[in-house]
């Protein structure tokens, strides 16, 4: 999906869990803060990702990190530099990294967009990688923000971002096909490292 992939390492932390993704509430770019469990899983792969830069001889420093400005990105990139023992505050932001646009459906749970958008939800279901949410951005919409982003990453980089961006970037990385990705829930608790084409889940 990209023109020409990186030929750096890319490691792609999803945010921690937030009370909207634990009620199964479709958040978009609602800013829904972290809870005391997405503040843990944060600490937790701040910790791995720590323990990787030491087992491989790797400098942090020589990482570009930017993060969704969304509030449990933000968070939770503060939360893992923390604990890998840098700078919490040493990171950019970046609005291209920001989550899909849920557009009416955000703030709602599945049942609730079935009772309160038949017609757009089932428009949706026969293709729900290039049709959006009623009022929001489909995946394939969001390749044309999230291209220039990742073409322009001239290091290996932390990227801090939300579910629906991971499966996007999976897909545009060649690391998952689109049907796949569809059906893919990208854990917040562990995080992957894309370099050459391949995928490392640590």
């Amino acid at each position: 999906m990209l023109a020409r992939a990186p030929s750096h390492e890319i490691i792609v932390i999803r945010h921690g869990q937030t009370d909207w993704n634990a009620g199964a509430i479709l958040q978009g770019r609602e800013d829904i803060p972290l809870n005391d469990t997405g503040r843990t899983q944060a600490r937790r792969n701040g910790e791995a990702l720590r323990s990787r830069f030491d087992r491989l001889g790797l400098d942090p420093d020589g990482y570009d990190w930017i993060a969704s400005p969304l509030s449990r990105a933000a968070e939770t990139m503060q939360l893992v530099r923390e604990a890998a023992r840098l700078d919490p505050l040493a990171f950019r932001t970046d609005d291209r990294l920001m989550e899909l646009d849920f557009g009416r459906w955000s703030g709602l749970n599945l049942k609730e967009i079935q009772q309160s958008d038949p017609a757009g939800y089932a428009a949706r279901q026969k293709d729900r990688w290039n049709i959006p949410p009623t009022g929001g951005e489909s995946a394939v919409q969001a390749i044309d923000r999230l291209g220039p982003l990742v073409s322009a990453l001239d290091r290996p980089t932390v990227l801090v971002t939300h579910g629906g961006v991971n499966r996007v970037l999976k897909v545009m990385l060649g690391a998952l096909t689109i049907a796949e990705a569809l059906e893919f829930h990208t854990p917040q608790d562990r995080f992957y490292v894309w370099s050459a084409g391949k995928v490392e889940w640590v």
